[in-house]
């Protein structure tokens, strides 16, 4: 990071961004045209070399994108699926080669044959009114199934906005440290992998001095395999920004950011909608319900980075800096966004927030087991005979996920991939021993993360899925650290060469490029990649033998 290029970028503010400047002029052919980037290049005083550094590594401004019309989600749960060669294949008959892309992922994991047309996502059964689609420009809406086990924190229907929001009249009422007391009891940990509690991350923001800071909300949910972030987008808009809302308030910060993907067109609508409604209830603004409390919202929409799912990565993104991961000291919550004191939190994380402050703390840290309070949202994807979304309390155990909820399998599953490219690969035998809570998973050597399942058919190879994470993180990596860059690179290398060749992997050589990734890398992309590598290899190696030395 350059803290020079973030005070630049800070000069103009939020309502000139730099990045968002970049995706609007991209608009026309897929690209930034070059005077464009001069033109920003002068009005934010970046180099020629930081504008073009920038552009060059999002899938949506690079170069290579121009001209696309059309793409193909490449996502694990529609690799698994087997349903995209055949997708291509159809789309292949309405559009060139040059005109089609790929995404990675749309969200539509529970139905797959997942692709994005005119700003807009398609998926399962759409494929086969694609000649309409194209002539009429006819949407098509997704269904999928929501339910719950235990309690419903973020599922329950909100069906009166404006005696929803009376909450926040009461927490204005309130101080800070009494809503933040509340939180701090509550036990809530981050959902969106890191398990780290949030409380701490406000009181370290809020005991920051500074005249601006800010509320992020990273809506980057770029785990394959995972959409429960854009359920409460698109479905549960509202306790979302409540949890901003609140979140802006204990910490002293005026404005509110949500970073939503790209791949998410309609999640960007949804909360454009959203907002509107506040604006409706003055309940965004100067002086919200006479209290001298501040409070103005802010859509990015980001370009195509797995990166920029790391705070500090996203942080840069929306300066209109190359999304490398940040060293840290200092944390966001005291340097941050322009390097201001910054919270960035997960849509689900935010989204617990007025569950918590309207029904107590104690209450919350009721439910669940241990340090795993609450309620976990489950993304199911195809292969569940009842796919879709359900909202679970910690603890629950996994095969009642699988088989209460999702109704079991439609085919015969191998192993289960829990958390996204980074959380641990379960083979399916390990199921009933294992419990939705952070340390369940830990303790039995996976991770939880962001709780999406992608399933892993018995008919699918193993080394394809390993190949498939090494391209992923190689394709995915910011380039700042030797570990993560280099280190995809040649495993993904590695197993293609043992693939379609007799060169072997050697298994030293292997087991030292995974500790080099898990030990040296910077963030979560290179340091975890090793774990479902290790999975695989300590659970399949029948499987594996014929490709290890």
């Amino acid at each position: 990071m350059s803290k020079n290029l973030s005070h630049l970028s800070g000069r103009k503010g939020l309502q000139y961004n730099l990045f968002e400047e970049l995706g609007i002029s991209a608009g026309n052919n897929g690209t930034p045209d070059h005077q464009t980037m001069e033109n920003l290049k002068n009005d934010f005083l970046f180099g020629k070399a930081n504008v073009y550094g920038t552009v060059s590594f999002y899938d949506f401004l690079k170069q290579e994108n121009r001209n696309k019309k059309i793409y193909i989600c490449n996502g694990s749960s529609c690799l698994t699926a087997g349903t995209q060669e055949l997708l291509k294949d159809e789309i292949s008959k309405h559009f060139i080669e040059e005109e089609i892309g790929e995404m990675c992922c749309l969200g539509r994991c529970h139905e797959n044959n997942s692709f994005h047309y005119n700003d807009q996502n398609y998926s399962g059964e759409a494929i086969q009114i694609l000649w309409n689609i194209i002539d009429k420009k006819v949407s098509v809406q997704d269904n999928y199934n929501v339910g719950h086990i235990g309690t419903r924190v973020i599922a329950e229907e909100i069906t009166d906005i404006d005696a929803y929001y009376n909450l926040l009249k009461e927490c204005l009422l309130k101080t800070p440290d009494d809503l933040l007391a509340e939180l701090k009891i509550s036990g809530l940990r981050g959902r969106g992998g890191a398990g780290f509690p949030t409380a701490f991350k406000l009181e370290s923001c809020k005991n920051t001095n500074s005249n601006t800071k800010f509320i992020v909300s990273n809506a980057d949910e770029g785990d394959p395999g995972a959409y429960s972030d854009r359920y409460i987008l698109e479905h549960r808009p509202h306790t979302m920004l409540l949890g901003m809302l609140i979140s802006g308030y204990i910490t002293g910060a005026e404005w509110g950011v949500i970073y939503i993907r790209a791949e998410y067109p309609e999640a960007v609508r949804c909360i454009s909608k959203a907002i509107k409604e506040l604006d409706r209830l003055k309940l965004t603004g100067k002086n919200i319900a006479n209290s001298n409390f501040n409070f103005f919202f802010k859509i990015i929409k980001a370009q195509g980075a797995y990166i920029c799912g790391e705070e500090t990565a996203l942080l840069s993104s929306i300066e209109g800096q190359r999304p490398e991961v940040r060293i840290r000291p200092p944390f966001p919550s005291q340097q941050g966004l322009y390097t201001m004191p910054t919270v960035v939190s997960n849509v689900e994380t935010l989204a617990c927030i007025p569950y918590i402050i309207q029904h107590g703390g104690k209450k919350f840290a009721e439910i669940g087991v241990g340090k795993s309070t609450g309620t976990k949202l489950i993304s199911l994807d195809g292969f569940f005979k009842r796919a879709g979304i359900y909202e679970v309390d910690f603890g629950t155990p996994l095969k009642n996920v699988i088989y209460d909820l999702g109704g079991g399998f439609n085919c015969p599953v191998k192993a289960l991939h829990i958390g996204g490219p980074l959380g641990g690969l379960i083979p399916i035998h390990k199921i009933d021993d294992i419990f939705i809570d952070f340390e369940s998973f830990s303790q039995h050597g996976f991770l939880l993360g962001h709780a999406s399942i992608v399933c892993i058919p018995d008919t699918f190879p193993i080394i394809e899925y390993i190949k498939h994470l090494f391209k992923f993180t190689a394709h995915e990596s910011c380039g700042k650290c030797f570990p993560c860059r280099l280190g995809s690179t040649r495993g993904y290398e590695m197993v293609e060469n043992a693939m379609v060749s007799d060169i072997k992997i050697d298994i030293q050589l292997m087991d030292d490029l995974l500790e080099t990734m898990e030990l040296g890398s910077l963030c979560a992309l290179g340091g975890g990649l090793p774990l479902p590598i290790k999975n695989a290899l300590q659970y399949f190696e029948e499987e594996l033998k014929p490709f290890f030395k």
